[in-house]
């Protein structure tokens, strides 16, 4: 949350070591959403309404400037229940202590076709037809998925609506719901405490099949329920937040520069043994300004522009050529911390292979069977990070280019397959599609940052996003080359190459008080 001139960032963390458990909030401050100064636990364990945990939650800020989170606890019989904390001290401004409502939990697993430990997540608040707040919370409803509903006029004592925001019966759980409102093409951030626009549609995000997922729809406010533009029932083909490894995501909006913010988490996928030798385990990944596209149908993500502010010295390269085979190195940036920007302009679209429909239902599949060194009429082309002398370690982020009836489709890869010669590491090949209308932007734009193990790829304007975990051991001593290529036999021109060394930001350093 953005609050008096401070970000928040609350996150779950194991204060006795880098293995799950004993979950706690850790909190810590910012003022850039970079450089990151920790506190002390926000809200702990210690009374019995969340005494076997504080899983996840939201913040909500009321009129008057008054501040609320809401999150849920596991009792002693391990229910998931609802608990609410205000701060105890407005004056303080880094807010670092916390005051546990005397009725907690407000919202407790009850009524007709509840799980009790399948009941959690509670949204930021937004306002309702009737004036009074409303939150959505996870939960698992005769079997389906849900987004419950419940209304409050004080934030403080709840009650259940009689039907769910939104349920589903293609899963049986969503978990980290997140309910917002978007206006198509305005890259602009709209705030649920305030009054929406009636152009404004609504998106519903949630956590499910380790990954997250989202609908675009309207938020009625006859039958106080979201009804999306379009309905889905193979949850395979839902739209994704991002492509890779991220996860049970939270947006707020930023009042500061007027915008909404998306932030994930991404979980370490060497061994636990690792994150016991490391002291630590899991990141989150860049924040992102998160906006809906002008034919209101997809989201579009973007690195937030404070991350720029750690760009060191500029390589900047015009007018390349990649003909098939085609490998440009990029020299002169920290290939361990960089940001790469790169666009791709196609000399013809004659050559597109057809797109096959049934490549949605397991794009990572595909990505393995079409990977980076496998020729296609346009493609493969794009970025190789964090590659050794020999190219025996590698990691390729990489687009083809399929013509489907009325459009093109281009699919995105993040190919993890030979980054580590390590073994026992998790490395798919992750990969998205998207669509594009190449005869009207005939560029296709890749940016990736590289951050030691953290390699996340923004593909055509944020159209696609992919975030990966890498471990090379190859190029850990040496020195990583880093190279731009096509492997299609359509020659694919460069007219813009920009790559820039990444100072490192201060995140958590102890002592930073």
């Amino acid at each position: 949350m953005y609050y008096n001139g401070i970000y928040h960032e609350f996150y779950q963390y194991n204060p006795n070591g880098s293995v799950w458990g004993n979950i706690v909030w850790g909190h810590s401050v910012s003022t850039d959403l970079i450089n990151w100064i920790p506190l002390e636990a926000a809200i702990e364990r210690d009374t019995p309404s969340d005494i076997n945990g504080c899983w996840t939650g939201s913040a909500t800020i009321l009129p008057g400037n008054r501040l609320v989170i809401i999150y849920t606890g596991a009792d002693p019989e391990k229910r998931q229940v609802q608990n609410i904390v205000v701060p105890k001290n407005l004056s303080d401004p880094y807010l670092r202590e916390w005051t546990k409502a005397g009725n907690n939990p407000v919202i407790q697993p009850v009524g007709p076709g509840l799980n009790s430990g399948q009941f959690r997540d509670p949204t930021t608040g937004w306002i309702g037809p009737d004036g009074l707040w409303r939150i959505a919370v996870g939960a698992e409803l005769n079997g389906d998925s849900a987004a419950l509903l419940y209304k409050s006029k004080d934030f403080l004592n709840w009650t259940r609506v009689d039907h769910p925001l939104y349920s589903s019966n293609s899963s049986s759980m969503w978990e980290c719901p997140d309910f917002f409102a978007v206006l198509p093409g305005n890259s602009g951030g709209l705030d649920l405490s305030a009054a929406i626009p009636n152009a404004a549609k609504h998106v519903l995000k949630m956590s499910l099949d380790s990954c997250d997922k989202y609908m675009i729809g309207v938020y009625d406010l006859k039958s106080d329920t979201f009804i999306p533009d379009t309905v889905l029932d193979d949850r395979r083909l839902w739209s994704r937040i991002d492509y890779g490894n991220f996860y049970a995501s939270k947006s707020f909006f930023d009042s500061k520069k007027g915008r909404r913010i998306i932030w994930g988490w991404t979980n370490e996928t060497d061994s636990s043994s690792d994150d016991v030798a490391k002291g630590w385990a899991g990141i989150h990944a860049i924040p992102r300004t998160i906006w809906l596209d002008s034919h209101g149908k997809q989201l579009l993500q973007w690195p937030v522009e404070e991350v720029e502010s750690l760009r060191g010295n500029e390589i900047n390269h015009q007018g390349l050529e990649l003909k098939k085979g085609g490998l440009f190195e990029i020299k002169g940036a920290d290939s361990f911390q960089a940001d790469v920007e790169i666009d791709f302009e196609l000399t013809s679209i004659d050559k597109a292979d057809p797109f096959d429909p049934s490549w949605l239902l397991d794009v990572e599949k595909h990505c393995r069977e079409a990977g980076a060194s496998v020729n296609g009429g346009i493609g493969p082309f794009g970025l190789v990070v964090l590659a050794s002398d020999n190219m025996e370690e590698h990691t390729a982020v990489h687009f083809r280019v399929y013509k489907s009836e009325q459009k093109y489709m281009i699919l995105m890869c993040s190919d993890l397959r030979s980054s580590s010669l390590r073994p026992g590491l998790y490395t798919p090949a992750y990969g998205g599609f998207f669509e594009y209308d190449l005869e009207k932007e005939k560029k296709i734009s890749l940016r990736t940052l590289i951050d030691r193990s953290a390699v996340e790829s923004f593909g055509g304007g944020g159209r696609a996003c992919i975030m990966a975990r890498v471990y090379p051991v190859a190029v850990v001593d040496g020195v990583a080359h880093m190279y731009a290529f096509n492997n299609g036999s359509t020659t694919v021109r460069v007219p813009q190459l920009r790559a820039w060394s990444m100072r490192r930001a201060q995140v958590n350093v102890k002592g930073m008080e």
